[in-house]
Formats: structure tokens, sequence, C-alpha cells
């Protein structure tokens, strides 16, 4: 197993819950394939702050691996909302691309 996660996992059972250690997490697992746990905690951080778009970008990857595209497609727009609204520009580019891309794969089905 994975001692990041490991330790972050450490973290959350000893009472510390956080917007930051819930996102860590999430990214941690959904790039260790963890698509499932990896959307528990992402939603985690986005209850305590549904501004957080990188946590929305997130979000949507961890659904678009457990197959749930339109799942993944709405964390995508409410992220691309959430950084618009935060001038988050890396991420508004990031997000147009995710979405312009499952439009592509969407037309091809």
């Amino acid at each position: 197993m994975d001692p990041m996660i490991e330790r972050l996992r450490g973290m959350l059972a000893k009472g510390q819950d956080n917007p930051m250690l819930r996102y860590t997490l999430g990214k941690a697992c959904a790039e260790a394939g963890n698509h499932d746990e990896a959307a528990t905690h992402l939603r985690a951080a986005l209850a305590f702050d549904a501004n957080y778009s990188v946590a929305w970008k997130w979000l949507g990857k961890a659904l678009l691996g457990l197959g749930r595209r339109d799942e993944a497609r709405q964390a995508w727009l409410d992220g691309l909302q959430a950084a618009q609204a935060r001038g988050d520009a890396q991420v508004v580019k990031e997000l147009q691309v995710f979405l312009r891309r499952l439009e592509r794969e969407a037309g091809q089905a």
C-alpha cells in the first residue's frame, strides 16, 4: 500500500479533517486507481468548500475512472463554474479540455 495514503488515512483516523487533507487523500487514491475511495474523500473536501475547483477536477477524474461519465461531466461543469468564480484560470482550461474530450468521445460512440 502507498505509504502516503496510509499516512493520510492515519491523520483522518486521529480526528484531523479538513478540505486539504481530504483533497490530498482523494487525489492520491485516484492516482493509485482507487476511484471509489477517491470520490468519497473528494466529496468530503467539497462539503467543506464547494468552490474548491481542483477538487471538482479530481472528483470528475475519479468518477470517470468508475465509468460514471455523466457524473464526471457534471463534476467538471460544477468545477468550471467554481474555477471561473475564483479566477483559477489553469483549472478552467483543464476542465474545458476534459469536457471537450468527453463530448468528442460521446460523439464517436
